[in-house]
């Protein structure tokens, strides 16, 4: 019999809000053309997907406490219904280019005093640096990723911080590359 995860609010004592900072929803479902765990975060932390999983957890956040914040590729086109089935909020990149209002004020809107961030590197545009595991266009600039991080924690209490997909592809290739060149590290002489 599947018991019902207890919410953060419940668990913590505090009203808490996530922010999710990334290029994609990670909402995902085992039915997603997208399968894989990463991709099913949002789903599993607002009580959605695997039943499997939701039983392990040890508490989930109401859906319309969680903002979708540089969001701008759904990954699947069923994913914008799916969201607002839930009461997810997103705030795409262009409602912060040149302030965090669009942000601030759904968070004031939300009574939280408490906030948990996760950002995900990929929505930096990659037209500035590629920072995450694919090229993602059209996402925040570090100048306004680190002005939303930094607006949001003066209004409220940031409480959690994750940082995801920082290590791309090329840098893991390229140290596989370089290993073993000379005067970058541990080079044998025979």
């Amino acid at each position: 019999m599947r018991r019902e995860p207890r919410t953060l609010q419940v668990r913590t004592g505090d009203v808490l809000a996530v922010l999710w900072i990334d290029s994609h929803p990670d909402m995902g479902t085992g039915d997603s053309p997208y399968p894989g765990y990463h991709a099913m975060v949002v789903s599993a932390l607002t009580g959605h997907g695997d039943p499997e999983l939701l039983d392990l957890l040890p508490a989930t956040i109401p859906a319309d406490r969680v903002a979708l914040v540089g969001m701008h590729d759904w990954t699947d086109p069923a994913l914008p219904a799916i969201a607002d089935e839930w009461g997810l909020t997103v705030i795409e990149p262009d409602a912060l280019r040149s302030d965090s209002t669009a942000l601030l004020d759904w968070l004031a809107s939300t009574g939280a005093t408490k906030v948990a961030i996760h950002f995900d590197v990929d929505t930096i545009d990659a037209d500035e640096v590629r920072l995450g595991l694919g090229a993602d266009l059209g996402g925040l600039t570090r100048a306004e990723a680190r002005r939303v991080v930094a607006d949001v924690d003066a209004a409220v209490d940031v409480v959690g911080l994750t940082i995801a997909e920082y290590i791309p592809r090329q840098v893991m290739q390229l140290q596989k590359l370089l290993a073993g060149f000379p005067l970058l590290g541990a080079h044998p002489r025979q």
